[in-house]
């Protein structure tokens, strides 16, 4: 239109009307897009500064999905964890019933008459195992053990001479078997050693004592074994015997016949056999031997008959049943302990599953410098910390695969107990551990929440445009407009002034 001429008013006014419009143009888009930087050309500094804010925050909250599968992957193993102290704890109130129980099965046996230590009472099974232990039902006979004054220091004797014993005509030994039989023998000067010792042995036989000559003096023994006094009526004969007038012998022992053991004899011996204790227990049944069988197992009695008595040769005819109480209680261990496995095997999400050692990395910022690394960390076999074990029965040192007889021992129990007291602690520990790393991604996701709406508000306040503003631009721009179009039109009317001249 440069070929049309426009007074210089018109001109004026037109260019008004057209910034008039362009501004119009300006607010209504700022209006219908709610921005007053739509793009690098509004403001080049507010739109690149709120591009990086907004893609900042963008970044962070591609990272908040990850956080909320982290959290719900720990949740998954602290639910695992729960229900496995719940399982211990089961475990623990099942070998305490156990412990408790005390239904041991027993028998009584009454004795035959004229056991000797030939016959014996074997028993096996049960707590024993397969190699019996034998008890002997009598005592052998034990000869006595003599008792002797030897005359160590006397005068030597020879046998045949005839010296010695003659110097001492006159002269009396009196020997006394403590049992009322004394006997006495006086020396003479006729007989030589051999005849009067062969005399003296004559005379001492009513006390059992007998004489024998020695290169040391006169030998005194008593072969029952009853202890004897020797007195003499001069020293002369306490210089030829070696001993001082009224020595007693000491180290005789009498001779022990054989004979049946007493019930209380069995209980006794049975009881402080130490292949026997804690599994078997002896008792005085009125008179009978009574049988207890600690042990969940069947307990073998040879040398008992079916009816009850102990002939020491009977083979298979008596048995003692185990504890079926503390049988029934071991299989229940392993049904809950099968349980725990299963519990640890199927406390995953989203196929991580911190209970089988897998590693749980959970990234907290848009530059991965920030991050959190969990997974299981439990003692191993040497008792160091580990990471990444499964959390199991076996990892766990409890008892894999119970067998009846490991009840059959309070001590066994107890160690076991013991066991599983230490997983419990050590299942709340990693609770512990897992609750503490849940308490720092929980953290993290309310931190990057509030970031989010930080980063965002930021770039809102650069580029968002205020619309109670934009509205009252507008609503100026359009009485400008007006104003323009007015002024447009009287700026014309000026122009036609010429045609009047017409």
């Amino acid at each position: 239109m440069s070929d049309i001429t426009l007074s210089k008013a018109v001109r004026s006014n037109l260019l008004s009307l057209q910034n008039t419009a362009d501004m119009m143009a300006t607010t209504q888009n700022r209006l219908a897009t709610g921005k007053k930087v739509n793009s690098a050309l509004d403001n080049p500094t507010n739109f690149f500064t709120a591009s990086s804010l907004n893609s900042r925050a963008s970044d962070i909250n591609a990272l908040m999905d990850g956080m909320a599968n982290g959290i719900q992957t720990i949740e998954a193993a602290d639910n695992g964890l729960t229900a496995i102290t719940k399982t211990l704890e089961s475990m623990q109130s099942t070998l305490r019933q156990a412990r408790q129980d005390k239904s041991f099965e027993t028998a009584s046996y009454s004795l035959a008459e004229g056991l000797t230590d030939a016959d014996t009472l074997s028993l096996s099974g049960g707590a024993i195992g397969e190699t019996a232990v034998e008890i002997e039902l009598g005592t052998a006979a034990v000869a006595a053990t003599p008792a002797t004054l030897d005359a160590a220091g006397g005068t030597a004797l020879t046998t045949g001479t005839g010296t010695d014993l003659q110097a001492l005509d006159g002269e009396t030994i009196t020997v006394d078997a403590g049992n009322g039989n004394t006997a006495s023998y006086t020396f003479n000067a006729t007989d030589d050693n051999a005849t009067q010792i062969a005399a003296m042995n004559t005379a001492f036989a009513a006390a059992g004592v007998e004489a024998t000559a020695s290169a040391d003096g006169l030998d005194l023994a008593n072969a029952d074994g009853a202890n004897f006094t020797v007195t003499t009526s001069d020293g002369a004969v306490d210089t030829v015997i070696g001993q001082t007038s009224g020595t007693a012998s000491t180290d005789g022992v009498a001779a022990v016949a054989a004979a049946s053991k007493t019930v209380d004899q069995l209980v006794s011996e049975i009881n402080n056999n130490d292949d026997l204790e804690g599994k078997i227990r002896a008792s005085n049944d009125n008179g009978n031997l009574r049988i207890e069988n600690l042990s969940t197992q069947e307990l073998n009695v040879d040398g008992a008959t079916s009816g009850g008595v102990i002939d020491g040769s009977s083979t298979g005819a008596s048995t003692i049943g185990g504890n079926s109480v503390r049988a029934d209680l071991a299989n229940q261990y392993n049904e809950l302990r099968d349980q725990l496995d299963k519990l640890a095997d199927d406390a995953s999400f989203n196929g991580i599953n911190l209970l089988r050692g897998d590693k749980l990395t959970i990234t907290f910022n848009e530059t991965d410098t920030s991050s959190l690394e969990i997974q299981s960390r439990i003692p191993n076999e040497d008792g160091e910390a580990t990471s990444g074990l499964s959390i199991n029965s076996a990892s766990l040192g409890i008892k894999t695969n119970m067998e009846e007889s490991d009840l059959d021992s309070d001590t066994s129990i107890d160690s076991m107990l013991a066991d599983i007291k230490t997983a419990v602690n050590t299942v709340r520990s990693q609770a512990s551990a897992f609750g503490s790393s849940l308490s720092v991604v929980e953290n993290r996701q309310d931190f990057s929440k509030n970031m989010i709406n930080t980063l965002e508000t930021g770039a809102s306040n650069l580029t968002l445009a205020d619309a109670n503003e934009e509205a009252a631009n507008l609503l100026a721009l359009q009485t400008r407009q007006q104003l323009s179009s007015t002024a447009l039109s009287m700026a014309s009317q000026q122009d036609q002034a010429v045609l009047r001249l017409f």
